[in-house]
Parts: C-alpha cells; sequence; structure tokens
C-alpha cells in the first residue's frame, strides 16, 4: 500500500546536488502499516521505516479538580477543567457520575473538535461541612476510562473571641466591682478563622436563659424572687454596655480589636444602697443570616426556629455597687458664733463603707468655709479626718450647702477608650454658722477750745475713734428737693438738684469744688457760697481737652470692639459658606414654629421608629418588637417593581451599614421543596421583611430554567412591612436538585438563596400486588366475586392510568372497572375486580397498570373456589 516514485541516478551525484524521491500510502483498511524504504549509498545500506497511521482522535483530560478550602454557606461553587482533543478527527466524551457527594457536570456528553478543547464546568453545593474526595469517570474515545479526583474541603465558617495578652479563647468577661456612674474598659480580639470575608454585627442578648440585669444575687432567695420585678421593667441592655466598633467586615484569618466597656446604673425603682449584679451575653454574628430563622406554619404566622449559622457568644459580668460614705458629724454640721476676721474649726471624719472598692472624693469651693484636706482616696473601710473651718467674710448667718464630688473612671463619648476621671456622685452636707459685730461703746467728752475737723453742731462734744472711719468730710447727703425741713418760703418751690451740705462741712469748703455743682444748707434750703480754688481746678481749655482725650479712647475701643464683630462674622460666614448653607445661618431669624400635642405623639412615634437607626448596640428584644411590628403590616398586591416616587428612588440608592442589613429578613435561606414530581408546579414563599424606615429595592437573579416562573423578580418593598415573593419550582429531569439564586438590596448588597428539590418521576401504587377473590357467604353458586383495590398517588401531580389484561391464548375470566382514569395528587382511587366464573373458567388471570409517563405495575388475580361435595 506504500507506492515509491523516483528516478535513481545513474551517474555519481555531485557535491551539492540531491535527488527527489516521494512516497505516496494508499490505505485499503482501517488499520495502521508499517514498511521500510531502502537507501543504497555507495556501499553502505541505509533504512527509512515507513508507517502508515490511519486519522484518529487523541483525547486528554486533567487528571484532578481541587476546590481547596470553601465556606459551608449554601453557594454553589464552580471549577472548569478542559478535554483536549489533539488528534485529526472529533472525539466523543461522556461522564456518567454516581458517587455520593452530589455534583453537577454541565456537560455530561460531547464532541471534542480537532486541535481544540472544550471546558467542563463542575459545580458543588457548600451546604454541609466535610472532605470531598470523588472520583469521576471519564469515558473518552480511544482512550477507554480515566478517572478524574474531585477535592476539596468546606469548613464552618467561625468566629472566635481571643483576649489580647494571652491570644486564648475567651468565653467571659468579668468587669468586677463598679460604682454606679462608673465606668470600666476591657479589650478583645474578634478573629475570622475561616478562608472567606465575613460581615459580622454584635448583639446583646438581653432575654436569654441565665442573664441577669440588676439582681443582687448575694441576698437571700425571698429578696431576690422579690426583686424579679426589675427584669420585666424596660431596661435598656445598651444603656451599660457598650461595643466599640459594633460591626464591620473581617478578611480571611484575620482579627480585630473589640473595646468592650461596663457602665452599671442605678434603678429608681430598687433601693439605694442595694447591689446589682450583671450577667448578659454579647452574640457576634454574620450579619443577615437571621432571616434564615423564619419558618413558614400552617397557618400562615411565621416562627423563629434555632439554626446553625457562624457565632460566637461572650459572657460579661459585673457588679454596681452603691457609694456608701458616713461623715461624722453629718450631714448637717453646725460651727460656733464667731465674730468677723474670726474663725471656728469642727474636725470631721470621713469613712468609707464600702467591702470591695475605695472611694476618691472632692470637696466643692464654698464660701466662709474651709476644708483641708480638699481632696483625697479612702481605702476599703478606711476613714480620714478632715478640718472644716469656718472663716466668715461679713456678717449674718450662713446655711451653706456643700457639694462633695465622688471622682472616678467615666467614658468619653468622643473616645471610648480613655476614660477621664468625673465626678460621677455627689453628696450633700450642710454647714451652719453666725458670724456677729462686736459692741463698741462712744464716749462723749467736752471741747477743750479747739475745734476738730468732725463736730458737731455746737462743737462742744466729740466723738472719739469716729475719725478713723473716713478720710474726708462729708460735703452731701440728700437732694435739697427731697426734704422740706425749716425751709424757708422762697426757696419751697427750687428745683434745681442741689445737694445738701453738712451743718459742719466748713472744712471741706476748702477744697477744690467742681464748678457745675450747687448746695444748699441743710435747713432753710440756701444756696450756699461754693469756693473754687483757681489753682487746683481745671480751667475751660483743660476741660476741652479732658473730654477730647476721653472721646479718643472711647473711640478706640469701640473701634477694636468692631474689629473683632467683624472677625467672628467672616469665621462664621466661612462655616456657612458651602452649597448647602450658601452663607445663611440655618434657621436665623425664623421664629418657632407652634407644636400641638398631636405633633409631639407623631415625633415621638418617628423617634421609636428610627431608633435603631443609629449607631447604638442592638438587642433581641430590640429586634422582637421590631419584628412583631413588621409582621403585623403585611401587603402584597399594591407593591411596584421599581422606584417611582422621588422619596422611593431616594431611600433604595442609600447604602445600607451592616447594622441596617441585619434589620432586613429575607428568608429563609434554604428552601426545600422536599420530594416533587416531575412536571409538576410547586409553589414556596420568600419572605421579606424590612424593619427599616425606609424604602429598599429586592432585585432577585435567577439563571436556571427550573425556577424561571417565578414572580415578581423586583420589588419596592415600603417602610416596616412585611411581604413575599412566591418561588415556583418546575421541572422536566428526574433527580436531586441543588442551586441557588442571588438577591441585591438596592442593587448593591448581596445574597443568595438555596433552592434543593428531589424530582421523581410520576408513580402510582397499589394497595395489594396480588388479589384474592372470596365468593361471598349466603348468595347462590354462579354468582360473581368481587374485590376492590386502591390505586394510590403520592405524588404532587395527578397521575393517568389505563388497565390492560396480560393473558396469552384463552379469554380472562376477569373484569377491573375503571379501566381508564386519572388519581389526582395526593389522593386514591378504588378500582373494582370482578371474577365471572363459568366452565372452563380460568380462576386465576394477570392485569398491567400502564401509567402515563411512568412505570408500569401488574396486578395478580386469583379467584378461590370452594367445590362442595
Amino acid at each position: 500500500q506504500f507506492k515509491l516514485i523516483v528516478e535513481n541516478p545513474k551517474k555519481p551525484i555531485a557535491s551539492g546536488l540531491q535527488v527527489n524521491a516521494v512516497v505516496e500510502y494508499s490505505p485499503e483498511c482501517a488499520e495502521d502499516l508499517r514498511d521500510k524504504l531502502v537507501l543504497l549509498v555507495d556501499d553502505e545500506i541505509v533504512d527509512i521505516p515507513l508507517l502508515g497511521l490511519i486519522p484518529q482522535c487523541h483525547l486528554e483530560i486533567e487528571s484532578e479538580v481541587n476546590f481547596g478550602e470553601m465556606i459551608a454557606n449554601n453557594k454553589i461553587v464552580t471549577k472548569k477543567i478542559s478535554i483536549a482533543n489533539h488528534g485529526s478527527v472529533p472525539g466523543l466524551f461522556r461522564i456518567p457520575y454516581d458517587g455520593v457527594v452530589l455534583l453537577d457536570i454541565k456537560p455530561k456528553r460531547g464532541v471534542v473538535k480537532p486541535k481544540s478543547a472544550r471546558t467542563i464546568e463542575v459545580s458543588i453545593c457548600t451546604d454541609a461541612p466535610g472532605v470531598i474526595k470523588e472520583t469521576m469517570k471519564v469515558e473518552l474515545e480511544g482512550c477507554g476510562c480515566t478517572e478524574v479526583w474531585v477535592k476539596g474541603v468546606v469548613v464552618q465558617q467561625a468566629l472566635k473571641v481571643l483576649g489580647v495578652a494571652c491570644g486564648k479563647v475567651l468565653k467571659c468577661v468579668n468587669f468586677g466591682p463598679l460604682y454606679f456612674g462608673t465606668s470600666k474598659t476591657e479589650r478583645i480580639n474578634l478573629y475570622n478563622e475561616s478562608p472567606d470575608c465575613m460581615d459580622w454585627i454584635a448583639v446583646l442578648e438581653d432575654n436569654a436563659v441565665g442573664g441577669e440585669m440588676g439582681t443582687d444575687l448575694q441576698g437571700s432567695t425571698g429578696a431576690v424572687l422579690q426583686d424579679l420585678s426589675l427584669k420585666n421593667s424596660n431596661v435598656d441592655a445598651s444603656t451599660f454596655i457598650l461595643c466599640v466598633p459594633n460591626q464591620g467586615t473581617l478578611q480571611p484569618f484575620e482579627k480585630t480589636l473589640i473595646t468592650l466597656c461596663f457602665s452599671p446604673e442605678h434603678y429608681e425603682m430598687s433601693d439605694s444602697l442595694q447591689i446589682q449584679d450583671y450577667v448578659i451575653f454579647l452574640r457576634f454574628e454574620t450579619v443577615g443570616k437571621r432571616g434564615e430563622c423564619l419558618q413558614t406554619l400552617s397557618d400562615g404566622a411565621t416562627a423563629t426556629t434555632s439554626i446553625n449559622y457562624c457565632h460566637v457568644d461572650l459572657a460579661l459580668m459585673g457588679s454596681g455597687f452603691p457609694v456608701v460614705i458616713t461623715f461624722k458629724p453629718g450631714p448637717v454640721i453646725n460651727f460656733k458664733d464667731c465674730y468677723l476676721g474670726e474663725k471656728t474649726q469642727v474636725s470631721c471624719t470621713i469613712k468609707n463603707e464600702s467591702e470591695f472598692l475605695p472611694v476618691t472624693f472632692h470637696f466643692r469651693k464654698a464660701a466662709h468655709f474651709n476644708i483641708t484636706p480638699e481632696r483625697g482616696k479612702l481605702e476599703r473601710k478606711a476613714e480620714k479626718e478632715v478640718m472644716i473651718s469656718f472663716y466668715p467674710r461679713q456678717f449674718g448667718t450662713f446655711e451653706m450647702k456643700q457639694i462633695v464630688d465622688i471622682i472616678g473612671p467615666a467614658i468619653d463619648k468622643n473616645n471610648v477608650n480613655v476614660l477621664k476621671k468625673k465626678s460621677f456622685h455627689q453628696i450633700y452636707l450642710t454647714f451652719l454658722g453666725a458670724c456677729k459685730s462686736k459692741r463698741k461703746s462712744i464716749l462723749f467728752s467736752i471741747n477743750p477750745g479747739l475745734t476738730p475737723l468732725i463736730s458737731n453742731e455746737t462743737g462742744q462734744f466729740v466723738v472719739r475713734d469716729t475719725g478713723h472711719f473716713s478720710d474726708t468730710a462729708p460735703v452731701a447727703i440728700l437732694k435739697s428737693t427731697q426734704t422740706q425741713i425749716h425751709t424757708h418760703r422762697k426757696n419751697r418751690n427750687c428745683d434745681d438738684d442741689a445737694l445738701i451740705a453738712f451743718p459742719n462741712d466748713r472744712a471741706a469748703s476748702l477744697r477744690p469744688g467742681e464748678w457745675n455743682k450747687k448746695y444748699r444748707t441743710i435747713f432753710t434750703k440756701t444756696e450756699r457760697y461754693n469756693y473754687i480754688d483757681p489753682e487746683f481746678t481745671y480751667t475751660d481749655s483743660e476741660r476741652l481737652l479732658r473730654k477730647e482725650h476721653k472721646k479718643y479712647y472711647i473711640d478706640f475701643i469701640s473701634r477694636l470692639r468692631q474689629h473683632r464683630l467683624e472677625k467672628e462674622a467672616a469665621r462664621e460666614f466661612n462655616i456657612y459658606n458651602n452649597p448647602v448653607s450658601i452663607g445663611i445661618k440655618p434657621a436665623e431669624g425664623l421664629t418657632s414654629p407652634y407644636v400641638s400635642i398631636k405633633d409631639i405623639s407623631e415625633e415621638k412615634l418617628q423617634h421609636k421608629m428610627l431608633a435603631l437607626e443609629d449607631n447604638g448596640l442592638l438587642t433581641s428584644q430590640k429586634l422582637e418588637a421590631i419584628v412583631s411590628r413588621s409582621t403585623n403590616k403585611e401587603v402584597w398586591s399594591w407593591l411596584s417593581p421599581m422606584p417611582s416616587s422621588t422619596q422611593e428612588k431616594e431611600d433604595c440608592g442609600l447604602t445600607l451599614t451592616h447594622r441596617q442589613l441585619h434589620q432586613i429578613f429575607i428568608g429563609p435561606t434554604t428552601i426545600d421543596f422536599g420530594e416533587v414530581c416531575v412536571h409538576s408546579t410547586t409553589t414556596k414563599e420568600l419572605h421579606i421583611i424590612n424593619n427599616l424606615s425606609v424604602h429598599i429595592l429586592v432585585q432577585i437573579e435567577i439563571k436556571f430554567m427550573e425556577l424561571q416562573e417565578t414572580s415578581p423578580l423586583s420589588q419596592v418593598v415600603p417602610p416596616l412591612t412585611k411581604t413575599h415573593i412566591p418561588i415556583v419550582f418546575e421541572t422536566n429531569t428526574v433527580g436531586m436538585f441543588k442551586r441557588s439564586f442571588s438577591y441585591k438590596i438596592n442593587n448593591q448588597h448581596l445574597g443568595h438563596v438555596l433552592v434543593i428539590a428531589h424530582a421523581l418521576p410520576i408513580e402510582l401504587e397499589l394497595s395489594k400486588r396480588e388479589l384474592i377473590l372470596n365468593p361471598i357467604p349466603g348468595f347462590q353458586a354462579g354468582t360473581e366475586f368481587r374485590r376492590t383495590v386502591r390505586v394510590c398517588n403520592r405524588r404532587n401531580y395527578p397521575a393517568g392510568f389505563a388497565w390492560k389484561p396480560l393473558t396469552a391464548q384463552r379469554k380472562t375470566a376477569f373484569t377491573i372497572k375503571p379501566t381508564r382514569g386519572i388519581v389526582e395528587a395526593y389522593s386514591e382511587l378504588e378500582c373494582e375486580v370482578v371474577w365471572h366464573p363459568g366452565f372452563s373458567a380460568p380462576d386465576t388471570g394477570e392485569f398491567i397498570l400502564c401509567v402515563r409517563k411512568g412505570k408500569s405495575i401488574k396486578l395478580k388475580c386469583i379467584a378461590k373456589v370452594t367445590i362442595h361435595t
């Protein structure tokens, strides 16, 4: 089958020349041929092998599909492998798989073109943790059967709370004893022990079993039971437990530092000296996993059930103690009466009655009282003596309220990581004291003849030591228009603003007076001569110059004030100089509107609705409250698929925080249709609960045919509203179905839902495979034998059937009615079998139950005939 075409040279070939030979191969059968070509070069023989190969395919496939580490989060993970054809003709492949782990292989059979490759997608559902190690047999044309290993590890997403110093797992954080009003912080590490990133949020389990909120565990059983009313009160656990940050995102195997702060508060309804113990659980969980707690009940209501999702609980313990300090004497301290310039002292003993905590005190400054020392620290059951001094600076009786500040660490709202020393408690003392004046007897003596600077009208009696109290002689004490004693008739109508002179102020008249003041006598109101000394008084030019100087300084101060006001106005303008305020101070010049009681109630309701959208810590009771409120407002028919109004467009364009996403329930995250029949239509509800005060847009994306009848795929859910989307499942393929579809909230936040179904073929069951017909007692011989058989349909799809007798040659004596029909879903149908006795009638017969699009079933009938002799 090989043909050589060549012209052999007759003469030797010179150097540099060549001889061409052509070998033709013409196969006559589908088999490979081997031969050789003999080349004679001078005295040497060279054998050239000839191979004749027929065209064939050469398929190769990768030996392993490695998924690596995956998270058990109900997602579908897909890996791609390729089948390459290195041959010259197309090659067929087929992948029959019947392993334990459910794999979705697409395509399972096909053709690979020559010199090309085809991609095979292998998908797996990560619904349960475990190790995957399966073999997938691949039948390749020309190569036989090849095994491909499918490997992977599905791990549970895990969160761990680690200690900052030790690095070990923490189950409990004990803050220890604290005074009411103080704070204490502890730091922990939150660790993501999984190969996938995680959005987490912290939730206080304030209604968990074993929790205590303000109970005195050291008291008797009767006292604790009597105090249980505190647990039923509306106590917000987020007011004394703070977690910063309380939400975030963790990358694979990353840890973040979290600060926990405990600030116990004293309840007004409890005893002021009662100790309050706290035990509360803080749960760190993944965002958006609470939707899978929803379970639809038969009556249409929803309930919550415990599920296995990624979370970790941390117990927080602490105790709140009141400040118990006693003062002896106290709280009212009386001081002895003293005179101005003197002081009295009282020694006071301060004792710390607490057995667990020290206390730091500080006396505030109070007028007329001095305390030494002003501040100090008392250890447990310790006492200290302070000296309180009463040093009055004026006459009178004093009742002062002395404030004693108790200093301790308190949280700073701007920086939680830093605790500042602040006054968290005040104790009030009352100081009582009186300051009296000294009585001084004044003695009069006879004037020896020299009139002193101050004397009476006659100059006879002089008061001793009186001149020490004044440096200058009095000039005037009353205005002349305010007294009419001994006034002359001509001076009774004087309306000027003259001053009344003392009768003995002649010495003062020698001093330089003011030129614009008038003086009258005290009795007759006669205008008195006012001497102005030209050596001391101001001249007219001096007065004008002094007035100009005064005006200069007034103008200078006014200019400084105006410049300062202009700088403040420019700085305030720069603050509000933005596109929003456009240089105008908000609400400036506006009058307050009239607020009615109705507006206040609506504002309180709106405040309650927005209470969960702040940056505070979420609690279980808050979540339950908003769920119950949202589930009572269910709408369905009027929801729009896309935002239409301005408010809806604005709300649906928001980027939600982890806290807000945690208040949106979409679930269940796994919809299990159970066993369904092919060609049937099954519907399950996907619940959507919007617990926010804004609209949200939920969009569903479905890529496989089995759920194409699901509608609507988009909904705008109003605030505080519950709705649902019917998920419709239809399939024509028998087998296990596991797929997940995704949804988006506000076209940004992605989620997914796993759909599971076991598709079974149409099938009918018989109550009996062998039916024995007995004669009815009391009937005559030759009557018919009757018996019924039930045809059961345990599927969710109607099944059509027809009875066909199975006979060889003889005609059967059995009949069955009805011969054909339809059995509805989850129902039964009784068929009557009758045996007609006769001569040579066979007592056995068989029927075939032919099920439309299903398997047939054989029914054997036996007539039990009794012969009496």
